[in-house]
């Protein structure tokens, strides 16, 4: 959220091309990916309270590593620095929540935390944008590393231990068992593949979308604030909706449809020439609530099929999948993407083709899950349970 939007500033500063700017994005998630892959042997031996405050503090401290890094190499290694931490934070998150929420109201409990990136819209992006033009590029990320400090804090003050899935008695394992466990229930490698086709339908075109809007659609950089503000705006109200909708109907249901819809601004986006600002906010802001609103249900449905005494280990997994396929997605759309002579990006077209295939994949791969804290537990899911 805040690499992305600071994209045509950086390439113009730094002399950097698509590519060199796709390595960026993706050194925070491929170290994001490593690390909660490392996570998942040991994240279900501790308490979930202390994990998030030792990678929440460590994520801090990358993040002032960023500001302080005066050229483009040093931010890059600043940058997998802080993916190290930040990568097992959002496993942590959904860990704890779906340790502290019954699955039927698990839609509506992850719409209500997707909403903070809907206030990372609203706030952050335009907030930090404003902080880059006033000063430099560096000031959002010291803005960022000095609020998330402060937010350890009260994390520490606030958070009551969560020790739930450590009062099960469980026998000594070796500590790769956790994988052996994933490697042998085909309900989660589901999961997994399914997840990563989402990821990738989703981030082959998000790191190249502010650069896109001013160097293909004609927006200036000024006006780029607009797009996070008012797509933001939009999903503060969508998220929980599209969660209550998940519990009601079924994550499987609210999913397909959500996920058929993204397609449409997918193809939009991509195909984008100069046009008035509100037909390209328009495009945006829908493709900000369906692509976020997908990604409800998805999680959700993901979440169950892991018990609670594994699922710290498990989501660790699903975070490694996720931050790996993201990196793979914007690392590959920055080969294919290039730099025209006129400065338009040019074959984004192609890219947003793979983003659309992967989206029918992942409608297709979501039939394939069933949630095992749901009535109806899958065969080969048994042994997950027990």
């Amino acid at each position: 959220m805040i690499m992305m939007p600071l994209g045509p500033q950086l390439m113009r500063l730094f002399g950097i091309s698509p590519h060199q700017f796709g390595l960026l994005v993706s050194s925070y998630t491929f170290s994001a990916g490593i690390s909660g892959f490392l996570a998942s042997f040991f994240m279900d031996k501790f308490d979930r309270k202390n994990c998030l405050l030792f990678f929440f503090v460590g994520f801090s401290i990358g993040t002032i590593a960023c500001a302080l890094a005066p050229n483009y190499e040093l931010l890059l290694f600043a940058r997998g620095l802080t993916g190290v931490f930040g990568g097992v934070l959002s496993s942590l998150v959904l860990s704890i929540v779906s340790d502290s929420i019954s699955y039927e109201r698990r839609g509506s409990a992850m719409g209500v935390i997707m909403t903070s990136f809907s206030m990372a819209s609203i706030l952050g992006v335009p907030f930090s944008l404003f902080l880059a033009n006033e000063f430099d590029w560096h000031a959002p990320f010291m803005f960022l590393g000095v609020a998330s400090l402060l937010l350890c804090v009260v994390v520490w003050m606030f958070i009551p231990p969560m020790r739930h899935h450590l009062e099960v008695t469980r026998p000594k394992e070796a500590v790769y068992q956790s994988l052996v466990r994933i490697g042998n229930n085909p309900n989660q490698l589901r999961a997994l593949l399914f997840m990563s086709a989402v990821i990738i339908g989703h981030f082959s075109i998000v790191p190249y979308l502010s650069p896109s809007m001013v160097s293909n659609a004609g927006l200036t950089e000024q006006q780029l604030p607009l797009i996070y503000m008012i797509g933001g705006l939009f999903t503060i109200f969508t998220s929980p909706f599209i969660g209550r909708l998940a519990d009601r109907y079924g994550k499987h249901v609210v999913f397909k449809y959500g996920a058929a819809i993204t397609i449409l601004p997918i193809f939009a986006i991509t195909h984008l020439e100069v046009s008035p600002v509100w037909i390209v906010l328009t495009v945006t802001s829908v493709f900000f609530v369906v692509s976020g609103g997908r990604m409800i249900p998805a999680t959700a449905l993901v979440s169950g099929t892991a018990s609670p005494q594994h699922r710290g280990s498990f989501m660790s997994i699903v975070s490694c999948v996720q931050q790996l396929s993201s990196a793979t997605a914007s690392y590959v759309a920055g080969i294919i993407i290039t730099k025209g002579a006129d400065g338009r990006l040019e074959h984004y077209t192609t890219v947003g083709y793979i983003a659309i295939a992967f989206t029918i994949l992942a409608i297709y791969l979501s039939r394939k899950i069933e949630a095992i804290e749901k009535g109806v537990t899958p065969p080969e899911a048994l042994a997950e349970v027990h």
